[in-house]
């Protein structure tokens, strides 16, 4: 059996403490050292078990000796979604059947779903970075957290949940929908911290305030909200709304789930990446080359610890760059996600992101944040529809002028010209609290 990486491992959570555990009080030169120790591990281990590894790194050339620094990651070939999808269901992990204590997987609506296995090792690594993010987003034990994201097979759910739990908080296990008895509970129970996706939350404050209750005036003091991208218009509307410090979260099941990065409430500057479990390069999505910290690309990450399922320079196609730490010094920032390589538009020759129509969105009237972008073909050229969802209480009347007004947005803020259809609240379909952004009706695609 592969010994695990031996371990300045972070010190658990204690129920009665704020302190900074052990991972987050390391030092620059401590951490560098780690990543390298952790690195060469984790190299050998995926090398040793998992033939797909062995398979791509002797087609590459390269083998886990070969890793004497940091910079020499950069010889490793890159995981993709599609390696996982090639090894299905557990090609891909590194520990006999026996020794995983749990599986996750995507809902592979584009294909085969991408499982991913948790040790009792891993999974205590996990519940251990979830209860850092949580006290980073101004969590404390004893508090009560209200988890709304959906439990089951997605990763937020039960990652949230053990985590809350290890640091040593209440947990109410509300998981996704039934939206007027979450804003019961909320109500009732007197939570103070909300974990679910920042659109979702959106859903709970339109319920509050359609029930007549002033969601300023409620227990909750901090939402953590992750699962998909979100602009700085959408968190200035959760703060205003809802009375609470708004915080991202971010990860993915394919690297660990939710826990990967958080932001710090005292700072609100980006997500401080737990860089003593997993490494980050962002580099150019074209060329594949590493681009230095500050530069924008898409995001790659290394596990340094994971035993059933080790991920060696995956890329997330989500698009940012890395900033210094600030209130965790050590552990470098991402900047909040603006999209993804794989969701960009290219439209008449324009590039656009999502995120892009998020900002015009918020910024019109009577239109709440819940879009989807449909392209079709017309006279064989790409068209693009912004299907938007109406405030509750915006006026029948006021729609079509709602409408024009982001039509004339989009046109002067990206320079195309789509179309906008206003529809009536609750009426886009959402799957685990997310929608689903672009929707492609093309011909030929």
């Amino acid at each position: 059996m592969t010994t695990t990486p031996d371990d300045v491992a972070s010190a658990p959570a204690g129920v009665d403490t704020v302190e900074l555990d052990a991972g987050e009080r390391l030092g620059g030169d401590e951490l560098r050292a780690l990543h390298l120790k952790r690195l060469q591990w984790t190299l050998r281990h995926a090398y040793r078990n998992v033939p797909h590894y062995r398979r791509k790194f002797d087609e590459a050339g390269v083998h886990p000796d070969d890793c004497r620094s940091l910079a020499d990651l950069a010889k490793f070939p890159f995981t993709t979604k599609e390696d996982l999808r090639q090894t299905y269901p557990f090609g891909m992990f590194a520990v006999s059947r026996e020794r995983v204590r749990r599986i996750h997987a995507s809902s592979g609506t584009t294909g085969k779903p991408t499982v991913v296995g948790y040790t009792e090792r891993d999974l205590a690594n996990w519940a251990e970075v979830m209860a850092r993010s949580i006290r980073a987003a101004g969590g404390r034990p004893g508090q009560m957290v209200h988890v709304a994201y959906g439990y089951g097979l997605f990763t937020g759910g039960l990652g949230a949940h053990y985590g809350a739990e290890r640091l040593g908080c209440t947990v109410v296990p509300a998981s996704g929908g039934m939206t007027a008895r979450q804003v019961r509970l909320i109500t009732d129970f007197r939570p103070e911290v909300v974990m679910v996706t920042p659109s979702y939350m959106l859903t709970l404050l339109d319920e509050f305030e359609r029930q007549g209750i002033d969601p300023r005036r409620t227990s909750l003091r901090v939402g953590i909200f992750g699962a998909e991208p979100w602009t700085e218009a959408m968190r200035a509307e959760i703060e205003e709304r809802g009375g609470i410090d708004a915080v991202d979260i971010y990860g993915l099941s394919e690297v660990m789930g939710p826990g990967v990065a958080q932001e710090c409430v005292e700072t609100k500057d980006g997500l401080h990446i737990w860089e003593d479990h997993f490494y980050p390069e962002v580099i150019d999505p074209i060329e594949g080359t590493v681009l230095a910290d500050g530069e924008s690309g898409e995001l790659v990450f290394t596990s340094l610890t994971k035993e059933a399922l080790p991920i060696i320079r995956y890329r997330t196609r989500d698009l940012t760059r890395l900033l210094p730490g600030t209130a965790r010094p050590a552990h470098r920032r991402m900047a909040k996600v603006t999209g993804r390589s794989d969701d960009m538009i290219i439209l008449r020759g324009v590039n656009l992101f999502p995120t892009q129509i998020e900002e015009m969105v918020l910024g019109t009237t009577g239109l709440s944040p819940h879009f989807q972008l449909v392209l079709t073909t017309r006279e064989r050229l790409d068209h693009l529809t912004v299907r938007v969802e109406a405030r509750a209480d915006t006026p029948a009347e006021r729609r079509p002028a709602a409408a024009a007004e982001l039509a004339d947005r989009v046109k002067d803020g990206v320079g195309v010209s789509v179309d906008v259809e206003v529809t009536d609240p609750e009426t886009l379909e959402r799957s685990v609290g997310k929608l689903r952004r672009i929707v492609d009706q093309r011909e030929n695609r």
